[in-house]
């Protein structure tokens, strides 16, 4: 289940040339599936160029056209395929929409569980419904007194996304760049390339040529274009190295970047918590994405006195996973992305020391790893796997400032019977989000901000914030 890699650049389909190193495989077998490629240097000038001119037209363009395209990209993602199209063995399946069979490449990619991968489509086609539906509700004007306020955008914007769920977070990039009236390259990681092109052949479809363009390729790819004088504006989502980077590339042009860069999140059970509520807050916090996901457990946060009934029962959860092919339905828990990541999760547990306990029987083949709790030592930074710490405490105090004991602040999480005592000591935790009894991947609320505190990254992402991102204000009136 893989396409051939090619780049959309000034409303042109290419395949890209550059070899960047090392295979692609399959998460669930471990065999490869073609080489890693990316797009040429003369391609992504071209999308430089292609970028730069189509700005002021795509700006010019109203808003209410903006919208009117960004649903119509909605649409044709939530759309069935025919029967005999892309991702169809046979005309007698169900009917599959395009957002689907994205979902159906990330699974296959990432290794992540269809069920989730599935879920999170709604994301695919979703936000470009939702920032369409932003800016017809007036989100760029805030004209007040006769004065006029209006959100300009900056420019060409650079999305870089990851690889755990790539086509949701360039959903979700691309629709609030484009609403905000930015033309838009996309890079998606090298690792998980194939979802993602299909949204592109989508959005080149719909839009203009050069509003929209899609380009592969690693960090050499990914930092030609964050130096370059043209992109006006970077959304980067990944490692703290990678964000570091753009960050320094930025700063040297004062331009804006929004940086989300992971975390090491806590979950904090405070001493009333029933201890099945912990334990299922703490597996599933521990194997959503298969661990692979910024806001996953890294750290759990437990009082001394229930230690022992917490481990067991999280443990028992653990194993009760069924874990196999992330396609089939039935599954769970699924491999890694590839096996260079499989090595650094391993290596990681090897260093953290404390006494690592895994639970659950995996396959023999591919790049599984079976949940991990450590216990006896803590962890200083983000292992991005299904492996957290198990740090007992005697009083709350003591386990807030174990909360805020690391560099990073993107999500917390406290679980407690009283759920008042539970948001008063949530309020203490220096994220940019905390959760009170819960462990969902979505967050709180639609409309609220997803910030990013510390290491963690720089801005806000939300539904409105991300658009807002890519503009800045412009003042115009009469002075009286």
């Amino acid at each position: 289940m893989t396409l051939p890699q090619a780049d959309l650049v000034a409303g042109q389909w290419a395949a890209c040339t550059e070899d960047l190193g090392f295979d692609l495989e399959n998460p669930a077998t471990g065999e490869p599936v073609g080489r890693a490629l990316g797009s040429s240097g003369a391609r992504l000038e071209a999308a430089l160029a292609a970028a730069e001119r189509a700005a002021p037209g795509w700006e010019a363009t109203p808003a209410e056209e903006r919208a009117a395209l960004l649903e119509r990209v909605s649409a044709e993602l939530n759309r069935p395929l025919p029967p005999d199209g892309p991702g169809r063995s046979s005309a007698s399946e169900e009917p599959v929409t395009v957002a689907e069979r994205i979902a159906a490449l990330e699974s296959f990619a990432t290794g992540v569980p269809i069920t989730q991968t599935g879920a999170l489509a709604v994301i695919v086609h979703g936000a470009f419904a939702l920032a369409a539906a932003q800016v017809r509700a007036g989100l760029l004007d805030a004209s007040r007194e006769g004065v006029e306020v209006r959100r300009m955008p900056w420019g060409p914007a650079l999305c870089l996304v990851p690889w755990n769920a790539p086509a949701p977070m360039a959903a979700h990039k691309a629709a609030s760049a484009l609403a905000a009236g930015c033309p838009v390259i996309l890079k998606v990681s090298e690792y998980a390339p194939y979802g993602t092109q299909v949204l592109a052949e989508v959005l080149g479809e719909v839009l203009p040529p050069g509003v929209f363009q899609l380009v592969h390729g690693g960090p050499r790819e990914g930092a030609r274009l964050a130096e370059d004088a043209r992109i006006r504006a970077v959304s980067f989502t990944g490692g703290l190295a990678g964000g570091r980077s753009v960050a320094l590339a930025s700063a040297a042009r004062l331009r804006p970047a929004q940086l989300e860069l992971g975390g090491n999140n806590p979950l904090l059970v405070l001493p009333d918590a029933d201890v099945g509520a912990a334990a299922t807050a703490a597996a599933n916090l521990l194997t959503t994405l298969n661990g692979q996901w910024c806001r996953a457990l890294g750290r759990l946060l437990v009082p001394r006195a229930a230690l022992g009934d917490i481990v067991a029962a999280t443990g028992e959860r653990l194993a009760a996973l069924r874990i196999g092919d992330p396609l089939l339905p039935e599954t769970e828990f699924g491999p890694l992305v590839h096996s260079a990541h499989l090595r650094r999760v391993r290596a990681a547990i090897g260093l953290a020391g404390g006494h690592a306990t895994a639970y659950g029987d995996i396959p023999d083949k591919g790049h599984f790893l079976p949940p991990t709790l450590i216990t006896g030592a803590d962890l200083a930074d983000e292992i991005f796997g299904p492996v957290a710490a198990v740090v007992p405490y005697d009083t709350v105090e003591e386990a807030v400032e174990l909360a805020n004991a690391t560099g990073h602040g993107l999500e917390g999480y406290v679980i407690g019977a009283d759920e008042e005592r539970a948001l008063a000591t949530a309020r203490r935790i220096r994220a940019g989000e905390v959760k009170v009894n819960g462990s969902s991947v979505l967050s709180l609320h639609l409309m609220t901000p997803r910030p990013a505190w510390g290491l963690s990254g720089l801005g806000e992402e939300g539904t409105a914030e991300t658009i807002l991102f890519f503009t800045g204000a412009r003042v115009v009136g009469v002075e009286r």
